[in-house]
């Protein structure tokens, strides 16, 4: 398998995991959402696709370049694409807890993990791609947000 087909293989991955997230949010953004008190910092929804949109397809970029690297390093490799494995599927499992449980507070938890997990991904992933690396800061940037507002938001309507 070539580096394109490999990169493309997994943004597609990415983009239909994030599809499915957003499955789970789409109804309790319209009824749910709307009747929790939000911090002064909280973004306008229509914000959050195009963004995770853009982290996704970053995501899935840079685990592509990490995967061509595998006839070179397989045992970093694999171990790496499997930390982004495990963040990939936390990161759908908070928009479940979040949204479809409507449990900021079990979501606020589960975040913290959700950041160590793509903390750990980029430092594996610079290890084997600087590229790769750097594409998952914006990504480690936003989470970090998001765990300030998941958490405030539970605060605020505890």
């Amino acid at each position: 398998m070539n580096k394109i087909t490999r990169i493309l293989t997994v943004v597609v991955t990415c983009l239909v995991v994030g599809y499915f997230s957003g499955m789970v949010t789409r109804s309790a953004i319209i009824t749910w959402y709307p009747t929790l008190v939000k911090p002064s910092f909280n973004p306008p929804n229509w914000i959050f696709a195009p963004v995770w949109s853009m982290l996704y397809v970053m995501m899935g970029v840079a685990a592509g370049l990490v995967w061509n690297r595998i006839d070179f390093d397989k045992e970093n490799v694999k171990k790496a694409l499997t930390f982004f494995a495990i963040q990939l599927a936390l990161n759908a499992m908070w928009s479940y807890l979040f949204f479809g449980l409507k449990n900021p507070m079990l979501a606020g938890v589960e975040v913290v993990l959700l950041w160590l997990m793509i903390f750990e991904t980029y430092s594996k992933f610079l290890k084997i791609n600087k590229i790769a690396g750097y594409l998952f800061i914006p990504y480690l940037l936003w989470v970090s947000f998001a765990s300030v507002l998941n958490i405030s938001i539970w605060w605020l309507n505890k």
